[in-house]
């Protein structure tokens, strides 16, 4: 039976219908009446940020490490336009997440009223739906539809601007079980329909020579099952794998068919193996420029299969010979059905020949590096946070910038979902907040941020979420006084002259975690390293670890921009010099 409610009373409502166990939000004047009502319940969690950017991402954070949908709460004008970028993160990246905006009264729309903002037409570009609810009659119908299209095909976010006398208005809630949502605002997750597809996919894998699977988010969006359905795939053909940063996780970094990350800051032998593949089956991936590097000279010689729940995607940057559209685990299971009813193999002679040349080009050893018995390398601190905690459940957030890449480079992850990066719009600020929601979703968990001294400054303000809520996030920050990735290119490609690069006026991070009261530890020297780490990890609290780094180390292997995706530079000497493909040798 139908419920008369107030509006406010009809937000809640929906939420909890929905399974919404927490909300990330701020309040503000054009959202009291929902927060009111807020007050007055149980059921649901609330976590009060300290800026409105910090809800967005934190939400982002518990829906990327649980698969749920993140929940969003902030008032009008500034309220709204500070999780724009959030929005814009979650589009990119594919997250499921609904924000709520207040919205000033309806008769004061459009009169340029005090916080007042076109809402809907700022978010229409970074959102999969946008609303503004005129009537309380509508709200529970648009909560249940919103929820739905968050998660349904292709992830992302949906906003729903809620005027403030609509809170305050009567109206009826009706129960998600008696909303019907209209055909076209659903995807259908099986539209490729067509069993020749399937079959042109396995005829494809079956007779390539060079085979390669290249893993994405996608893989990870879909659910735990496609990433058991991928490691099933990639062990059934003998194939090699390589992943995204946004898809590390799907095949554990141990597996001996994982070649790693490709792309800009990849591996040697997986952007190598990509350029030489004659079978290329891209599943969950977008091809992203940081991957392909020069279009024309992306994979010249392949078959490309491409797998995708979004259709806008296929073909929209990359011709391919064999479009899927459809869920990966759907497609994936149908792949597997086929390869084991026919019995199929792929050729073992030929595969042992692609492998071995793989192998030499693994020889190349790209991620080496020359310690330093005086100084921390950034690269060894990961190297040694990844060794101390690899035997917990945790979670890795990360900034942007060089911190991000070595994270992805030298931390090995072997389960989907405990990387939440920010891949595709590349928000700094992005991973103390997503750890924030990562910790309140998992409460058990070891949720780390590793980020760089400058990224960090951005959202440092949630350590005081983070210490309310007595979550106990740790920050491990790689500390080199720089905007690391920003100085590194200004060094390779802008003559070296570091233009507004450096930071000579940073904080003290310890005497910065102690004034929240949460606790700060240094290491300035190699051998203070592992006892920060152990102590940081020990510590039932927040901290702040400050790792001071070498100043000037750069991030490689390295794709130049306007380079070709096998034209990898592996070292700072090496800037200048062009890899040959064929033999894997430095040609100077």
């Amino acid at each position: 039976m139908n419920q008369e409610m107030t509006g406010a009373e009809i937000v809640l409502q929906s939420l909890v219908d929905q399974g919404v166990e927490v909300v990330f939000g701020y309040p503000g004047g054009a959202v009291l009446p929902i927060y009111d009502t807020l007050f007055k319940q149980n059921s649901i969690k609330h976590i009060l940020v300290r800026q409105e950017g910090g809800a967005i991402h934190a939400a982002e954070g518990y829906a990327r490490s649980t698969g749920k949908v993140g929940v969003v709460l902030v008032t009008s004008g500034p309220g709204a336009t500070n999780v724009v970028t959030g929005l814009t993160d979650a589009m990119m990246d594919s997250i499921p997440i609904v924000c709520i905006t207040g919205q000033v009264p309806q008769h004061l729309i459009g009169s340029d009223a005090f916080q007042e903002c076109d809402t809907t037409g700022i978010t229409r570009p970074c959102t999969k739906h946008n609303y503004l609810v005129k009537d309380p009659n509508k709200l529970s119908p648009v909560f249940h539809e919103a929820f739905t299209i968050a998660q349904d095909g292709r992830p992302g976010p949906v906003l729903i601007d809620i005027p403030k006398d609509v809170q305050f208005a009567n109206g009826t809630y009706t129960k998600k079980e008696n909303i019907i949502i209209p055909p076209h605002r659903l995807f259908e997750p099986e539209i490729f329909k067509n069993d020749q597809k399937i079959d042109e996919v396995v005829n494809l894998i079956s007779k390539a020579k060079k085979p390669i699977f290249y893993i994405g988010g996608g893989c990870i969006n879909s659910g735990p099952k496609a990433s058991e359905l991928v490691s099933q795939l990639v062990e059934m053909t003998g194939a090699p794998a390589t992943m995204t940063l946004m898809g590390l996780g799907v095949l554990g970094s141990s597996h001996p068919n994982s070649l790693g990350m490709l792309g800009m800051h990849g591996m040697y032998e997986a952007n190598m193996a990509m350029h030489d593949c004659d079978v290329m089956i891209n599943i969950g991936a977008r091809f992203d420029d940081r991957v392909t590097g020069r279009l024309d000279a992306f994979s010249p010689n392949s078959k490309k299969i491409h797998i995708d729940i979004d259709e806008s995607n296929i073909n929209k940057i990359i011709k391919v010979d064999v479009p899927v559209v459809g869920d990966v685990t759907s497609v994936l299971k149908s792949v597997v059905k086929v390869w084991k009813d026919n019995n199929l193999k792929t050729n073992q002679s030929d595969l042992k020949l692609w492998w071995d040349k793989i192998n030499n080009w693994k020889k190349i050893d790209c991620l080496h590096f020359t310690n330093n018995e005086k100084e921390i390398k950034p690269q060894y601190a990961i190297q040694r946070l990844y060794e101390l905690t690899k035997d917990k459940k945790t979670f890795i957030t990360t900034e942007v910038g060089q911190h991000q890449m070595w994270a992805a480079q030298y931390y090995k992850f072997e389960k989907p979902n405990r990387w939440l990066t920010s891949g595709g719009l590349g928000t700094m600020g992005y991973g103390f907040p997503a750890a924030i929601g990562a910790q309140v979703a998992n409460p058990d968990a070891l949720v780390i941020d590793v980020a760089g001294d400058a990224s960090i400054l951005m959202n440092i303000q949630e350590m005081s979420t983070a210490v309310q809520y007595r979550l106990p996030v740790k920050i491990f920050i790689l500390n080199n006084e720089y905007m690391g990735m920003v100085r590194q290119w200004q060094e390779l490609l802008h003559g070296g002259r570091y233009s507004e690069s450096y930071t000579d006026s940073l904080p003290d991070f310890v005497k910065l975690a102690e004034s929240y009261k949460a606790v700060g530890l240094r290491a300035k020297e190699p051998e203070e390293l592992d006892d920060v780490i152990n102590e940081m990890i020990s510590t039932d609290k927040t901290v702040i670890a400050d790792i001071w780094v070498s100043k000037e180390e750069n991030c490689f292997p390295m794709i130049q921009s306007g380079s070709a995706h096998n034209e990898m530079v592996l070292s700072k000497d090496q800037k200048q010099d062009k890899l040959s493909a064929e033999k894997g040798k430095i040609l100077v």
